[in-house]
């Protein structure tokens, strides 16, 4: 057989080097969008587990457990249902993988990819998850019925989408969502945790936190406690503790008549939300209802709490004008 001509041979090693660059670009493009998907990181610091023992399960980055108790907060301060919640969660998961992006198609923005030029708010309003979320919410409350409504066609109904069925899909890992971060489900959600990434630290930014995300007048009867001084902050009031490093605050019956909710609820939310918030408020451990959680391994769950100060804390937990308390404690 006669030696392909050299002409033909450097064709040959042409059309070898495209194809292996198009190996290498289908590899990247195909990383890429597993990234966008999980959110960006190698491994989800996050886990949430059906209070059933169904085996249901969701994995997530700790960006998109901050970006979803956020999302939640936002609906319970409202006075949203929970089927509000998980409308939003679904939405906000197939708009943006639950990542505060800065771009999107055309001039989309932010969780829910809403639009400065339709109307949505400023490109700083809509980047600001908290407003985007509420934005959502009274585009949602205005559609009739929307929780008699299947999922995508009451986010439909919001977003008006090119892709309306898309939502659906998110269904079930919203719903294990908003069970655990309305407190519907108790001890289901769990972090790693990395206080040392943290970009805000301290007792002093949890409370800003927490009165940014609930609202002031949900807090306002729950008298916080945060170590240090007594201090007042507008009408929320911060009482006095020995320890510099904590916060705590007390759950009763007449702190969730605002939020509908019940004692025990308003607990397991307000301890999820800042177990979802570890990393970036260096929090350390949060106690509630005689369990505890720990930073450190997502997988490691909410055990039996040891802690004298996390046991006194629990209370009964569901009687009318009971009292327990969320303690939680940073790394500073």
């Amino acid at each position: 057989m006669p030696e392909p001509s050299p002409i033909l041979r450097k064709r040959r090693g042409r059309l070898f080097r495209i194809g292996a660059a198009l190996v290498v670009l289908c590899a990247v493009a195909g990383y890429l969008a597993v990234q966008y998907v999980t959110g960006g990181t190698g491994t989800p610091g996050c886990k949430v587990v059906s209070a059933r023992d169904e085996g249901a399960t969701y994995e997530f980055t700790e960006e998109q457990a901050v970006n979803a108790a956020t999302i939640t907060a936002v609906g319970i301060a409202r006075g949203m249902p929970e089927r509000a919640v998980t409308i939003a969660l679904a939405t906000a998961l197939q708009e943006s993988a639950l990542r505060n992006i800065d771009h999107g198609d055309r001039d989309s923005l932010g969780l829910f990819q809403q639009r400065p030029s339709m109307g949505w708010g400023s490109e700083e309003q809509i980047m600001d998850p908290s407003y985007a979320s509420g934005m959502f919410y009274d585009h949602l409350a205005e559609v009739p019925g929307y929780t008699r409504l299947p999922l995508t066609v009451a986010a439909q109904r919001v977003q008006r989408s090119g892709f309306p069925q898309a939502y659906a899909k998110h269904e079930p890992d919203a719903t294990l969502l908003a069970a655990a971060l309305t407190g519907r489900a108790q001890a289901t959600l769990t972090c790693a945790g990395r206080p040392g990434a943290a970009r805000a630290a301290g007792p002093d930014a949890v409370r800003s936190a927490l009165v940014r995300e609930f609202g002031r007048d949900a807090l306002e009867e729950a008298a916080a406690e945060v170590g240090g001084d007594r201090s007042d902050e507008g009408t929320t009031e911060f009482a006095a503790e020995t320890s510099g490093r904590s916060v705590t605050v007390p759950v009763s019956a007449d702190t969730n008549a605002v939020a509908g909710r019940t004692v025990e609820q308003r607990g397991w939310q307000l301890a999820h939300w800042a177990v979802a918030n570890a990393s970036a408020l260096h929090i350390e451990t949060v106690s509630y209802g005689g369990r505890e959680w720990v930073a450190g391994n997502a997988d490691s769950g909410w055990r039996a709490a040891e802690d004298s100060e996390a046991t006194d804390a629990k209370g009964s937990g569901g009687a009318g004008g009971a009292t327990s308390a969320v303690r939680i404690v940073t790394g500073q």
